[in-house]
């Protein structure tokens, strides 16, 4: 067969860098970056090139598995057909329901069902008919403060501030690391030169983190913090910025509300206390604040290291009220907001909190979701509402939430498990059906989620790059079979059969740029473009943009000033034992979380699953570089190698997240042979952000010693 050349955009991270793959026939024979994709301009990073990895790799699953007792009476998962699957897993779901409620069923979905525009459009086919309250996903373990102050602020749960890098003057930077992650709750590829492009114009890019990240190497400046302070450091720039004059709202004033009350609210946090805990001093934290309120066009943007920890909705608010009240929300060069072609903001609905809360702990929801931090409670507690029966897709939360080992016994409790997934991996060897969707290869991609965040507003849809193999089944056709069985089980209305594209193609038609616009865009439009089509830099579109019901920011949420005395009473003396370390995470740009690990071309390489120490910590302690180290948390003790560095601050300690490929009953080679540990069998699933319910994963006090 001839070379075919295919455009595609990578759905690995949130980049969502343009490709263009070469194949012949069924074999892939090269992955370059797309230079006429508006977005990513040419730049891939690793990831992009795995994804032949992943279309053949022989440990993903191509068809349904189902747990079988052995002669031996040991377990095994067997390959059986779609309708028997399919049929299996939607009675279990139903009969729970008859016997129990709908509350009896659990639902679980990963992070990558995000990248994946079929999961996002058609899991309703299944979940509206089942309407349980006992809803999880790996929101609560990263980006649920985000949505909150979004929704608080402007109205809407996906009205994200998107730094506008390209066109400013000042970046304070806290808790991200962009030049590992492409970006985080921020679409933004090719970073790094976005980065010097900065710098070279005589901007400033100022970071904060307890490591000295991939960014903070190319920072103007990098400040360490200690983990879980850093709500002490942005409230104190807060309150130089109203106490010394600085604050000017601009182009904001005229539907901005509670700006004196906030003022009056952060008295206390001065940069006299910050610096008594965070190890900046307060001249810095001062300077710092001045040169942010005096920049032209200021950035303040903070990412999992504030988000995933004690006070991580506190925090996502008080770095959006600093963008507020210098003016630089909406502005060019600040934080401003996308207009995607398919408008999520518009078509979605703005979220909701604390509407219900979970049954032992009592932790809020958000949009109808619990913190996944109560996932194993919620199984193991009897009583009405108990899960039975759990269903969970592209997740692996024993490897993903806190406490994972906890996890990993109360899944084994289960009267039922079923996976729509495509591994046998930590947390689906427990299934008792898995069902494996096709290739992402071997579907068409339209980036429903990412486009909501990115630096400027592009649009694309690629067909897909392999023909659906025989007996194949996309995830929305498992969702909607799965719909279409229950549905008819329990007397309901079944699902429709509309294809995800036709769904994108109503949306680009009836969003800001379809019919009835200058640019008159369809499916058809972008079929035609298969490089994307460049809609243009972001624009300013408050007030008009905004969600909340008078169209007006109103800056004094209840909800984090009411925990103001919380932050204050933790931080009145300094009572942590000199004996502890913080445990913080880490990102590699050839990593993703716990489903990068089974692809030769991204985990080669000497082991990145070490535990960073600072070498006075380790003098002290008497350990020497690569001694294998046990670190003990309240709820368990894993081991792993020590790497002695400066890279972390002392008193600090930090892991990758992901790892853990030990348990029995996997079906991942390479992972295994790169097993390394879970940190999250030593994160705390009580140790969490009170205030929104988000596991605190970052800071988790621990004690280390040799193994």
């Amino acid at each position: 067969m001839a070379t075919q050349v295919h455009h595609r955009a990578c759905h690995l991270c949130e980049a969502i860098c343009g490709l263009i793959i070469e194949t012949d026939g069924t074999e892939i024979l090269s992955i370059k970056g797309d230079k006429n994709d508006p977005l990513s301009r040419g730049h891939i990073c690793p990831k992009a090139v795995a994804l032949q990895d992943i279309h053949q790799d022989p440990d993903r699953l191509r068809q349904p598995m189902k747990k079988v007792k052995q002669a031996d009476g040991s377990l095994r998962h067997e390959p059986i057909s779609w309708d028997e699957a399919l049929d299996t897993a939607a009675n279990a779901l139903a009969d729970s329901v008859e016997r129990y409620g709908v509350d009896s069923i659990g639902v679980y979905l990963g992070n990558p069902s995000i990248h994946n525009y079929g999961m996002m459009t058609h899991q309703g086919a299944l979940f509206k008919l089942l309407r349980t309250k006992n809803r999880f996903s790996a929101t609560s373990v990263d980006q649920l403060p985000h949505h909150l102050t979004s929704m608080w602020l402007f109205g809407h749960k996906l009205m994200f501030p998107i730094p506008d890098i390209d066109r400013s003057d000042y970046f304070l930077m806290l808790g991200g690391n962009p030049v590992a992650s492409n970006g985080s709750i921020w679409t933004v590829p090719d970073i790094k030169q976005r980065i010097k492009d900065l710098k070279a114009r005589g901007g400033k890019l100022v970071v904060l983190d307890p490591r000295r990240t991939e960014t903070a190497e190319m920072a103007s400046e990098h400040h360490f913090i200690k983990p879980g302070t850093d709500a002490l450091f942005i409230l104190a720039v807060m309150n130089v910025i109203f106490q010394d004059g600085l604050a000017d709202l601009d182009q904001l004033a005229p539907f901005t509300d509670g700006v004196e009350l906030v003022a009056e609210a952060v008295r206390a946090f001065t940069p006299e206390l910050a610096a008594q805990h965070t190890g900046i001093s307060a001249a810095t934290i001062t300077r710092i604040a001045h040169d942010f309120a005096k920049a032209e066009k200021a950035i303040c943007y903070g990412r999992m290291g504030v988000s995933v920890q004690r006070y991580g909705a506190l925090n996502q608010w008080a770095i959006q009220i600093i963008n507020i009240i210098t003016g630089n929300i909406d502005r060019v060069g600040g934080s401003m907001f996308t207009l995607p072609a398919v408008d999520q903001v518009r078509n979605t609905g703005p979220g909701g909190f604390a509407r219900h809360h979970s049954r032992k702990r009592g932790l809020p929801e958000f949009d109808r979701e619990l913190p996944s931090a109560a996932l194993a409670e919620e199984i193991t507690t009897p009583g009405e509402g108990q899960i039975r029966v759990l269903f969970t897709g592209a997740g692996n939360p024993v490897l993903s939430t806190p406490n994972g080992r906890q996890l990993d016994d109360a899944l084994e409790q289960l009267d039922f498990m079923v996976s729509l997934d495509p591994y046998l991996n930590e947390t689906t060897r427990h299934a008792d059906i898995i069902l494996p969707p096709t290739s992402p290869l071997e579907h068409d991609h339209y980036d429903l989620g990412f486009h909501v965040n990115a630096l400027r507003n592009t649009t694309r849809y690629n067909p897909p790059v392999f023909e659906k193999p025989e007996g194949a089944l996309h995830d929305w056709e498992i969702f909607v079979g799965l719909g279409e069985r229950v549905a008819q089980r329990l007397g309901l209305e079944p699902p429709k059969r509309i294809p995800p594209h036709k769904i994108i193609d109503a949306g680009i038609k009836g969003g800001p740029y379809g019919e009835n616009t200058e640019h008159n865009l369809s499916l058809q439009s972008l079929i035609d473009h298969p490089s994307g089509i460049d809609l243009g830099e972001l624009k300013p579109l408050l007030p008009e943009r905004l969600q909340t019901k008078d169209k007006r920011i109103q800056c004094a949420t209840p909800e984090p000033l009411a925990d103001l005395p919380r932050l204050l009473a933790e931080f009145a003396d300094d009572t942590s034992s000199k004996d502890e370390f913080r445990l913080i995470g880490r990102r590699h740009v050839r990593d993703c979380n716990s489903w990068m690990h089974n692809y030769h071309r991204l985990v080669k390489g000497k082991n990145r699953c070490t535990l960073m120490m600072h070498p006075d910590d380790a003098k002290a302690k008497g350990l020497e570089d690569g001694t294998e180290v046990s670190i003990h948390s309240r709820v368990g003790v894993i081991h792993a190698p020590l790497e002695i560095t400066d890279q972390v601050m002392p008193g600090v300690v930090s892991l990758p997240h992901g790892y853990g490929h030990d348990r029995q009953g996997i079906q991942m080679d390479i992972a295994v042979a790169n097993k390394g540990v879970s940190c999250n069998d030593i994160t705390d699933h009580e140790y969490i952000d009170e205030l929104s319910g988000n596991a605190a994963v970052n800071g988790v006090p621990v004690t280390v010693a040799a193994a």
